[in-house]
């Protein structure tokens, strides 16, 4: 299991760019591999990814997600993988950090040779850096779901 942080600052307000994070049918325009994503209810999501040249699909269910605080998902079917997004304004109220932390069980000889070389590091690091482009250029968010996800509301994994 290989765990990795990356943190971009984003030159917009916390709830600007939390509601655009929400809009996960919008990551394939700045996330490498990503070919779909598909919202399947407030909770459950459908992803497919060209991963390193081998496409891949899984179901993430989002097991927590606080309003212009984070977002918490895991997988719960292909490869494992668990995370959380934060978001923090900066202290002038005009910019945020978005921190993303990924644990990652990568799969097959493929997978774990990306891993192992630092290409999974390099990806999450520029998607992050393309949704700080994305939304920076748009300066407002495509949309917005403001409802929230405690974790006792999920069944177990």
């Amino acid at each position: 299991m290989s765990t990795m942080e990356k943190t971009v600052t984003v030159d917009l307000p916390v709830h600007t760019v939390y509601d655009q994070w929400t809009q996960f049918e919008t990551f394939p325009q700045f996330m490498e591999g990503v070919e779909e994503v598909r919202q399947i209810d407030n909770t459950h999501l459908h992803w497919k990814a060209d991963i390193l040249g081998v496409t891949r699909e899984w179901d993430a269910e989002i097991v927590d997600q606080t309003p212009d605080e984070r977002i918490t998902w895991r997988a719960i079917d292909g490869t494992k993988n668990d995370g959380t997004v934060s978001f923090a304004p900066e202290q002038s109220g005009q910019s945020t950090r978005v921190t993303l932390r990924l644990e990652l069980e990568p799969s097959g000889i493929v997978e774990k040779a990306g891993d192992v070389t630092g290409l999974v590091e390099r990806r999450i690091s520029g998607d992050l850096d393309r949704f700080k482009e994305f939304i920076e250029s748009r300066g407002t968010e495509t949309g917005g779901w403001r409802g929230e996800v405690d974790p006792g509301d999920v069944g177990p994994s």
